[in-house]
């Protein structure tokens, strides 16, 4: 069976023409990985259009709703943990606020600070949702069967951490 060429192959041959004392085995794996991340992040926003909201207004509400009862956060907390910074949480938390999806109030424990709440209709869409990104996710994956799945997901793990340390 003849192994399929991608993009990133191609890349790497042209690379091999104009450098070929480079070692080019990283650029394989993260010029695919850089390419399938934009390719499902598309397809993730596809998958949510229908809610009305985008992949980083989904992080968002995803988050609220992992934290658990009573899906509540500090605006600081859900910054952190997407990795965004306060000025780009205030932006989704506005539009989110607006389209009722939460809602911000005084947090009871620090009289300094807000508290995010999902409000039943925020709670009801992202459950939707959720389900709708995963589907999406499901199909990039018939490709590979299970094992090549667990694998592939073993490696990436030990990579994230590798880089993340």
């Amino acid at each position: 069976m003849q192994q399929r060429k991608d993009a990133v192959d191609a890349e790497i041959d042209q690379w091999a023409q104009v450098r070929s004392d480079l070692d080019t085995r990283a650029m394989e794996i993260f010029g695919r990985v850089f390419r399938l991340t934009r390719a499902m992040g598309d397809r993730m926003e596809k998958a949510y259009e229908p809610y009305g909201i985008s992949r980083g207004e989904f992080d968002v509400l995803a988050t609220l709703r992992r934290a658990g009862e009573p899906h509540a956060l500090s605006p600081r907390r859900l910054s952190a943990a997407l990795m965004l910074t306060t000025g780009g949480m205030t932006g989704r938390l506005d539009k989110l606020e607006r389209a009722g999806l939460l809602h911000r109030s005084p947090d009871p424990h620090d009289r300094r600070g807000l508290q995010v709440t999902l409000t039943e209709e925020g709670l009801r869409l992202i459950d939707e949702a959720v389900g709708a990104g995963l589907a999406e996710q499901e199909a990039a994956l018939t490709s590979l069967t299970a094992e090549q799945a667990g694998q592939l997901a073993e490696l990436l793990r030990e990579l994230l951490y590798a880089t993340e340390e």
